[in-house]
């Protein structure tokens, strides 16, 4: 037993001089401590959840914007003859005309469902992202929380827009045709920037995104500098795995079973590492120091006071030899006196 002390001892001691280590260690902790893989699985599933409504509004939108474009339709009607001849080809005509008619029902039906699936991902993500803080949720009325799960989504979509935004601006696509505008795509190193320019711009897109998510979306206000710091953490993971799970996919999807499933399964999978990497980047800013809350000590315990009266210098059996001699002296002297 000494020796597996003396062994962790060592270990802690090595830790605390690292003090990069030692933050990783405790961020580790605090993210298996407060169920991080479980509240990832969750999150991930009513993502998916909300996928269908959000479907269902797209087609409703796609079937407004057809019915206002005729010419628009019957292009899009023969393309699906010519690449799908036969009654299968006319079957799909059919079905996006009885989708056009019903555009109405099936866009509101999906901006209700989409409205109630997307406040559970979103109550449930915040219940996530407070558990790494390790936060008590405050106890407010149902239709208080669901307002302000509302906002939250709000302020989420907009912190998308701005992502996509910057995301759109890093593409390698737009950046070419701006250097071939400019007349700057023959100019030495000019793709290399471009490239530099992409990536640091789809840094900032995800940086955004995760600053805003771990700053303001727990119950309860965090510190804005500890959420910047995690989020760039956060954003560097991000793109990495990005770039990896790009080329997995096109690996994936090349054979049947990919093809088939491959979108679901890729999408789950993305979703669950992303919100795994959101919860590790919100541990490691719960876990920062200047959000360590400093050790709470103990008041000492009530004093009693017991009043013990005892001779200097005196023993307990001294002090009984002579109460027995003074007993004895005080017997002879009363039968003197009787006498």
């Amino acid at each position: 037993m000494q020796v597996i002390d003396n062994i962790k001892a060592g270990l802690e001691r090595r830790i605390q001089s690292r003090p990069w280590l030692d933050h990783l260690i405790r961020a580790g902790g605090r993210y298996e401590r407060q169920r991080g893989d479980y509240y990832a699985a969750g999150i991930t599933y009513f993502t998916v959840l909300s996928l269908f409504p959000l479907l269902m509004v797209a087609f409703a939108v796609a079937g407004f914007v057809l019915s206002g474009h005729p010419d628009l339709l019957n292009d899009l009607q023969h393309k699906i003859i010519e690449n799908l001849p036969g009654s299968l080809g006319n079957q799909l005509n059919d079905l996006i005309v009885k989708a056009i008619r019903s555009r109405g029902t099936v866009g509101t039906l999906g901006l209700l469902v989409g409205a109630y699936t997307g406040l559970g991902w979103m109550a449930n993500l915040r219940a996530a992202l407070t558990e790494q803080w390790e936060q008590q949720s405050p106890k407010r009325n149902w239709l208080f929380t669901k307002l302000s799960d509302l906002g939250a989504l709000f302020g989420l979509g907009l912190a998308f827009v701005v992502s996509i935004g910057l995301s759109a601006l890093a593409s390698s696509t737009l950046g070419a045709r701006l250097l071939i505008k400019l007349h700057l795509s023959e100019l030495p190193g000019a793709r290399l920037l471009l490239v530099l320019v992409s990536i640091l711009l789809g840094f900032l897109a995800s940086w955004a995104v995760f600053a805003w998510m771990i700053a303001r979306l727990p119950r309860e206000p965090v510190t804005l500098r500890s959420a910047a710091r995690a989020a760039a953490l956060a954003a560097l993971v991000f793109e990495i795995f990005k770039y990896v799970a790009s080329f997995y996919l096109q690996k994936v999807l090349t054979s049947p079973a990919g093809a088939t499933f491959g979108s679901v399964i890729g999408l789950m999978v993305f979703s669950y590492i992303t919100y795994r990497i959101l919860l590790f980047a919100t541990a490691w800013a719960a876990t920062a120091a200047e959000n360590e809350p400093e050790a709470e000590i103990s008041p000492p315990g009530a004093a009693v006071i017991k009043p013990r009266m005892s001779a200097p210098g005196l023993s307990i059996g001294t002090g009984a030899a002579y109460f027995g001699a003074g007993a004895l002296a005080a017997l002879v002297l009363s039968g003197l006196r009787r006498r």
